[in-house]
């Protein structure tokens, strides 16, 4: 032990110099303590045109109303987009608009009648997707729906030969890199259930199979959600968002009826915690087609969106 007659000046000041220099350190280690790196989120909020499709703005002022209601993912429908393209638009010019309004085209939306029993219509519809695919790709979408547009209720496929007309335009994505998501649509028979969808997806054969969900086709369809836990999340990139009155039953209820998600009796949160991801965010994207709705203003409608979606996933 050092006694107080043999310390030195400098010792002195030494010794205070390397204790300040600790008290520093140790208030700085602290201080990091103290600051919890932010959550990662599990969702990423998405607007599906259609939510101010009846506001007909055209493509362009539907993407600059998304980013000015904070949105920076979007859902476009391709009709819109190929519209623009025919007016004078260039996919480079759409590429660089997205770009610069802080946007990513999460997946798109179009009917092409790849499950039609008809085999040139058939035919027509893989041409269609492929050249779409190739649009797609041109402005940086790496997604785009499949539904069952072309099949009708007298005459759907089987589930098997569905599986395999999937596959035949999940191998275009081969060159393209745009998946297309199998649709499930409640109305639809063959195409009504996860577990239908599920079923087709699988025998695909085709490892980029993906399914694409809605709260409200979840409904529709009457998927029992106590065994919505078996199917694997990482098979969903995508879930369409909105809700439903308690007022209407699934056989009489229509897509015009969808509301804001967090407004109706869907059991949003229950879903939600399924099909949540531990490795990548689920893309939440509100979809309705409520004229009361295309009555109100195009940016009030989509601000209502994003903010009725962080509200219903408060928690999660």
């Amino acid at each position: 032990m050092i006694s107080k007659q043999t310390i030195s000046r400098r010792q002195v000041l030494q010794f205070m110099g390397i204790t300040a220099g600790i008290s520093v350190v140790n208030k700085a280690e602290a201080s990091i303590a103290k600051v919890k790196p932010p959550a990662k989120s599990h969702f990423i909020y998405c607007l599906n045109m259609a939510t101010i499709r009846g506001h007909k703005l055209g493509f362009v002022k539907e993407l600059e109303t998304a980013s000015a209601a904070g949105f920076h993912a979007v859902e476009i429908w391709i009709d819109s987009l190929q519209e623009y393209l025919s007016n004078g638009g260039t996919v480079k010019d759409v590429k660089k608009r997205i770009d610069d309004l802080g946007l990513k085209v999460e997946d798109s939306i179009g009917f092409a009648e790849w499950i039609s029993d008809d085999g040139p219509t058939r035919k027509k519809a893989i041409e269609q997707t492929k050249r779409e695919m190739d649009i797609l790709a041109g402005i940086g979408c790496k997604r785009m729906a499949a539904p069952g547009k072309g099949a009708t209720n007298s005459s759907v496929p089987d589930l098997n030969v569905i599986a395999e007309r999937y596959r035949t335009i999940l191998e275009l994505s081969d060159a393209s890199g745009v998946i297309p998501q199998l649709e499930m649509w409640g109305f639809q028979r063959n195409l009504s259930r996860v577990s239908e969808v599920t079923y087709i997806a699988m025998e695909s054969g085709h490892p980029s199979a993906k399914m694409l969900l809605d709260i409200f086709h979840l409904y529709k369809g009457g998927t029992p959600l106590d065994t919505l836990s078996l199917i694997n999340p990482s098979a969903v990139d995508i879930l369409h968002m909105n809700d439903y009155p308690s007022t209407l039953s699934a056989t009489v209820i229509t897509d015009a009826d969808r509301i804001y998600p967090g407004d109706g009796v869907a059991p949003i949160k229950r879903i939600l915690k399924i099909l949540s991801k531990k490795d990548q965010p689920l893309v939440l994207s509100t979809e309705v087609f409520n004229k009361l709705y295309y009555q109100q203003d195009a940016l009030t409608v989509a601000k209502t969106a994003l903010s009725k979606m962080k509200m219903v996933t408060e928690g999660i």
